[in-house]
């Protein structure tokens, strides 16, 4: 069985339950979010054996955390849990209804973390060891090099390992307050040494400078493919021999953003894992991209497999007719689901 093992921090994210202001909520929900298990979360959705490999402390937030992933079908036997440190927390603001126009925002307590504290050491656990042996595809993000001095060690100890048939992909995550003051070339060095980058087009001139995709594949001779997530345009594929396969992103009603880059991921990558041709794998990060964007939270969940594959399988028109709404699709071509159920 195809395995992923995604390495990085996973916080306990409290949002408030009613659309208020953050001083006068009387009421936060408490979940979990981090981009590595967004990513391993939305690949077990689609059939892999799934892990997230990080720190958490232990506290009540830590075991939620492991509860939720395991509840998911992600494994956890990589996680380590620090007796002194804290988990990371992070409160998700949302948009004003007097101000609809400026989104949600976030609030990071993170510093000092459990997972701050990830380094060489925790490549040695033999749990780590052997899930990064075994697995099929690696998946990174520029957070985790972020957070400390250890974890960009740590990061560029994994992508500079040898493959041994292994994938690695890495996901830029560009997070303006975590580089600040940091050396933010490091990301071009990491990200130089996957086998797939992906970089949001908006957060390319952050982390690189530039936008253009001429300039970001030269940045980035080595990787295999660079995906250059254009938000609600298309998503592309660079490869490294010139081919360039663009798939634009379909009609949806947006009710919350936060989430849907990981979910493109776990879509994307899924696809390439099965052996699918880059058009088929930016499809694949769209659906689930859409299924993100029209539900509250991190992730929403997918289609079923027959309608997934009718959509999957739409021709260039049909796929540009379909909407998304609160996580169900619609055509105004051939309905989807006849198609789905056809035999």
């Amino acid at each position: 069985m195809l395995s992923a093992v995604c390495v990085g921090e996973t916080m306990a994210m409290l949002t408030p339950v009613k659309p208020v202001p953050l001083h006068q909520a009387t009421e936060l929900h408490c979940g979990i979010g981090g981009a590595e298990s967004n990513v391993a979360m939305g690949l077990a959705a689609m059939g892999l054996d799934s892990h997230w490999v990080g720190r958490v402390g232990r506290d009540g937030f830590g075991t939620r955390i492991l509860e939720e992933l395991s509840s998911h079908g992600v494994g956890i036997s990589g996680v380590e849990v620090d007796p002194g440190r804290p988990t990371g927390l992070y409160v998700k603001v949302p948009a004003q209804e007097a101000d609809p126009d400026g989104g949600s925002s976030v609030l990071y307590y993170r510093q000092g973390s459990a997972a701050s504290a990830m380094n060489l050491g925790t490549l040695a656990n033999p749990a780590v060891e052997r899930l990064l042996a075994e697995a099929s595809i690696i998946h990174l993000s520029g957070i985790t090099a972020a957070l400390s001095a250890e974890c960009l060690e740590l990061t560029e100890a994994i992508l500079a390992a040898p493959r041994h048939g292994r994938l690695i992909s890495f996901d830029v995550n560009w997070r303006a307050a975590l580089w600040a003051g940091q050396d933010r070339s490091a990301l071009r060095r990491l990200a130089n040494l996957a086998d797939i980058v992906l970089v949001g087009k908006d957060e390319a001139e952050h982390a690189f400078g530039t936008t253009d995709e001429t300039e970001l594949r030269l940045l980035m001779p080595d990787p295999a493919v660079v995906v250059i997530k254009n938000e609600a345009i298309s998503a592309i594929a660079l490869e490294r021999d010139g081919t360039r396969s663009e798939v634009s992103a379909l009609s949806v009603d947006v009710l919350e953003p936060v989430g849907a880059g990981d979910s493109f991921a776990a879509g994307y990558l899924s696809g390439v894992l099965f052996g699918l041709e880059q058009k088929a794998s930016l499809r694949r990060g769209h659906v689930a991209a859409a299924c993100t964007l029209t539900v509250h939270g991190d992730r929403g969940p997918l289609p079923g497999s027959a309608l997934l594959s009718a959509i999957l399988g739409s021709t260039d028109a049909e796929w540009a007719a379909i909407h998304v709404a609160g996580g169900h699709f619609s055509s105004q071509k051939r309905s989807l689901e006849d198609r789905s159920t056809a035999p």
